[in-house]
C-alpha cells in the first residue's frame, strides 16, 4: 500500500463531530482528498473551516468520527504508531526550548525519537548544515530571528526523515525576507521527494508553493485544483478607464448585457471593472461595442484575478 504509485495522503468520507445531541459541532463533513507524492498541497480556509482538525486527524492527534485516512499507505486510525514514523509536524506555535541552543534542541528531539546519541548528533549536524544554521547552532534559540526559529522548527520535524510533512501556517508573523527563506525550504523539501501539506492564511504563499489547493468551508471542500484552475473558475477581470465618468452607467448597462458580472465603478479614476467567464469574451468586440455606443475609452485591459479573489468568490466571501 505504501508503494510509489499510491498517493502520499488519501482521505475518503472523513467526518469529525465534537460533542453530542444539541451541542454537537461538525468540524469535518465528508472530506475526500488525494495528495500526490512529492507535491506541495495547500489547505486554505478561514478559522473554523476544519483545516486544523483535518491536520490533527492526519497526524494521529485526533480520531475521526467516520471515514478513512491513509498517510504513506498507512491507516492513521488502525496503525497510528506506524503512521507517526512516516510524518513530521511543524505546528503554528514553536515547540523549541528557548533556553537551549538549536543544536541542543535537535539532539534532545533525536534522542526522544529513539536515535542513539551518535546518530542524533550526526542527524543534527546534517540538518544544521543543510539549512545554513551551523554558525548559529550553539546559540540559545531565544537569540534567533523569527525566520531562524521557524527553520529550526522545520528541522526538528525532519529528524526521522518523514515522507510526509505537515506545516501549519509556517510563515505567520515573519518578515518578507524570512518568509522567502521558508518558501525556499519548502520548495527544496518537495524537490527532494517529501510531500508537504501546507495550511496558510497567505494566499500568495499557496499560489507560489502549492501544485494543488483545496478550499475548506464549514468542514467541506468547496473547491480543489491548481491555483491557476481556481482563478480561471471565476473568470478574468475586465478593466475599462473611461474618458468621462458620466458615461459609467451606460457602460455598466452595456457590459451587463454582454455577460460581464460583478460590475464596479471607481469614480476617482473613472474606471469600470467586472468579471468575464474565461474564454467567453475578448477585448476587440467589447471595445467595438463601446465605440458603437459612443462611449469614449481611455484604457482597456484584461487582468487575471488573484488567488485571493478566487478564494473569496468560491467560499462566499469569507476569510
Amino acid at each position: 500500500m505504501n508503494g510509489t504509485s499510491s498517493p502520499a495522503i488519501a482521505v475518503e468520507g472523513l467526518t469529525k463531530v465534537f460533542g453530542r445531541g444539541d451541542r454537537a459541532v461538525t468540524a469535518l463533513a465528508g472530506i475526500d482528498l488525494s495528495v500526490d507524492r512529492g507535491a506541495v498541497f495547500g489547505l486554505l480556509g478561514a478559522n473554523g473551516s476544519g483545516k486544523s482538525t483535518l491536520v490533527r486527524v492526519l497526524s494521529t492527534l485526533t480520531v475521526p468520527t467516520t471515514g478513512t485516512a491513509l498517510v504513506d499507505g498507512i491507516d492513521v486510525v488502525a496503525e497510528p504508531g506506524r503512521a507517526r514514523a512516516r510524518i513530521g509536524v511543524t505546528a503554528q506555535q514553536t515547540t523549541l526550548d528557548q533556553r537551549l541552543s538549536g543544536r541542543e534542541n535537535l539532539l534532545v528531539l533525536g534522542r526522544l525519537c529513539g536515535l542513539s546519541r551518535a546518530a542524533a548528533r550526526r542527524r543534527a549536524d546534517e540538518l544544521l548544515d543543510r539549512y545554513a544554521l551551523s554558525s548559529a547552532a550553539d546559540r540559545p534559540v531565544s537569540t534567533y530571528s523569527g525566520g531562524m526559529r521557524r527553520r529550526t522548527d522545520i528541522m526538528a520535524s525532519l529528524i526521522l526523515r518523514p515522507t510526509v510533512l505537515f506545516l501549519d501556517e509556517p510563515t505567520t508573523g515573519l518578515d518578507p525576507h524570512s518568509r522567502n527563506e521558508i518558501w525556499d525550504t519548502v520548495q527544496e523539501l518537495a524537490a527532494e521527494g517529501t510531500t508537504v501539506l501546507l495550511t496558510t492564511q497567505y494566499l500568495d504563499e499557496a499560489d507560489r508553493l502549492a501544485q494543488t489547493v483545496a478550499l475548506l468551508e464549514s468542514g467541506h471542500v468547496v473547491a480543489e485544483g491548481t491555483p491557476q484552475a481556481l482563478k480561471e473558475r471565476i473568470g478574468v477581470q475586465l478593466r475599462i478607464q473611461l474618458q468621462e465618468l458620466p458615461t459609467a452607467p451606460a457602460t455598466q448597462e452595456l457590459l451587463r448585457a454582454i455577460g460581464v458580472v460583478d460590475l464596479e465603478v471607481d469614480e476617482p479614476s473613472a474606471t469600470v471593472s467586472g468579471l468575464i467567464a474565461a474564454g467567453s469574451l475578448t477585448l476587440p468586440p467589447i471595445l467595438a461595442a463601446l465605440t458603437d455606443a459612443g462611449i469614449g475609452v481611455r484604457d482597456i485591459g484584461l487582468d487575471q484575478p488573484t488567488l485571493d479573489q478566487a478564494y473569496l468568490a468560491l467560499t462566499g466571501g469569507t476569510r
